[in-house]
């Protein structure tokens, strides 16, 4: 069949670690492991030098948490009312509004989060939500390797540092995708666990369908359903009500009115508005970009190349396919780059992999020092390693009909 998943096996000899690639992910997790804990006793991460809150994204979890514990959850979405909240933890005013739009089943974590105080539960949580990221990785690249890689990312310093929730995106996309093959239910309920940003899901249910993968899909399905049905009843029917009223003046702020800096969102939408285009030019860019990207995606799905490929192509094009994408969800970026660097691994990098997978990391390196919105040529660069391989696999593959091969075959 040409849709059936094949996991060819591990080479039995794998390929030694490319010293350059070895080298440079060692520096970059060097510098990401030891940042965090120097800025925090220098005061450049969660509380400034006057012991006052640093204004940043992790404190609209912690306030709609806090309001979720005092009892009205659904004023969590009201701007000017979390605001207070936000003040009053951070001890000092800021421009704008860090603003809750998750959906309500996303309360949960962030009432979890608002039981403790503001610095543990911001340092906790990029804790805790890094530990599924690496396991992910860990397993995605078959290797120790994996973890070196996973925090030598440059996207991740932009995540941690804001307190956001990247890490668990990642997880999230590479648990679905490496599960898939042999444990469908579990793959299944990690997509389910992504309707928190459901924007991160367009892609899913096409390749799902078009790669006859209904078991996942539909349990995909009934856990989003039993996630929303367990916030009603938790939050009652005013958090929802409350987060689609307030969903339209989100979008209106953030992609009509920019709000946010374009530069900070790294979609081709926000990179026209960003150069001076205007609103329908952006949407027909993206749109453009959106529809190619699925047809790519559900040809490669319904191809017979390997396995990894089909899930590195569904990983990245969950970020060229949404115009709301900030830096910190760039951490996804990392996973079909794991599906990559096992497949090079396992049958030997081409002469200009490495390269390019150097240049997208330089790339998102530039973002942190300059704030150039650069995160799309990244990805581009990575979507393009990824067709050049498939090119390559449709030539070279012989189709593989069992489904049900190791998980460690994901590098032929």
């Amino acid at each position: 069949m040409a849709n059936a998943v094949s996991l060819p096996r591990i080479a039995a000899s794998p390929i030694t670690i490319p010293s350059a690639l070895f080298n440079v992910c060692f520096v970059l997790f060097v510098i990401n492991l030891s940042f965090f804990p120097t800025a925090f006793f220098a005061h450049w991460w969660i509380y400034d030098e006057k012991g006052l809150g640093i204004p940043t994204d992790f404190v609209n979890v912690w306030a709609a948490g806090r309001m979720v514990l005092d009892g009205h959850p659904s004023l969590a979405y009201d701007w000017d009312l979390q605001k207070q909240v936000e003040l009053a933890v951070l001890k000092q005013d800021f421009v704008g509004y860090f603003a809750w739009h998750y959906p309500p089943p996303f309360l949960f974590v962030a009432s979890f989060l608002a039981q403790f105080p503001y610095a543990a539960s911001f340092a906790g949580w990029v804790l805790i939500s890094l530990m599924p990221y690496l396991a992910a990785m860990r397993a995605i690249v078959g290797r120790n390797f994996g973890l070196i890689l996973a925090l030598a990312v440059p996207c991740i310093f932009n995540n941690a540092l804001v307190g956001q929730n990247g890490f668990l995106t990642a997880a999230l996309i590479g648990g679905t995708l490496y599960l898939l093959p042999t444990r469908p239910l579990l793959s299944g309920i990690c997509l389910g666990l992504l309707t928190y940003k459901p924007q991160y899901g367009l892609l899913f249910p096409l390749a799902l369908i078009v790669a006859s993968q209904w078991k996942v899909f539909f349990t995909a399905g009934v856990t989003a359903a039993v996630l929303a049905l367990a916030s009603w009843l938790a939050f009652g029917t005013e958090s929802w009500q409350a987060f689609f009223h307030w969903m339209p003046m989100f979008s209106q702020a953030f992609l009509t009115e920019g709000k946010a800096p374009w530069w900070k969102l790294q979609s081709i939408f926000a990179l026209v508005r960003y150069f001076g285009g205007g609103e329908p030019l952006g949407w027909a860019f993206q749109w453009v970009m959106t529809g190619s990207v699925a047809v790519c995606v559900a040809l490669i799905w319904r191809s017979s190349v390997r396995y990894s490929l089909k899930a590195a192509s569904l990983a990245v094009g969950t970020l060229l396919t949404t115009p709301y994408l900030f830096t910190y969800d760039m951490t996804v970026l990392a996973i079909p780059v794991a599906f990559l660097v096992r497949i090079g691994l396992g049958r030997g990098f081409r002469f200009y992999e490495l390269p390019c997978l150097g240049i997208a990391a330089a790339l998102m390196v530039t973002f942190i020092f300059t704030g150039a919105p650069v995160g799309l040529a990244a990805t581009l660069v990575v979507f393009g390693l990824i067709l050049a391989r498939c090119s390559y696999g449709r030539a070279m593959a012989v189709p593989i009909p069992s489904l049900r091969k190791s998980p460690a075959s994901y590098s032929r």
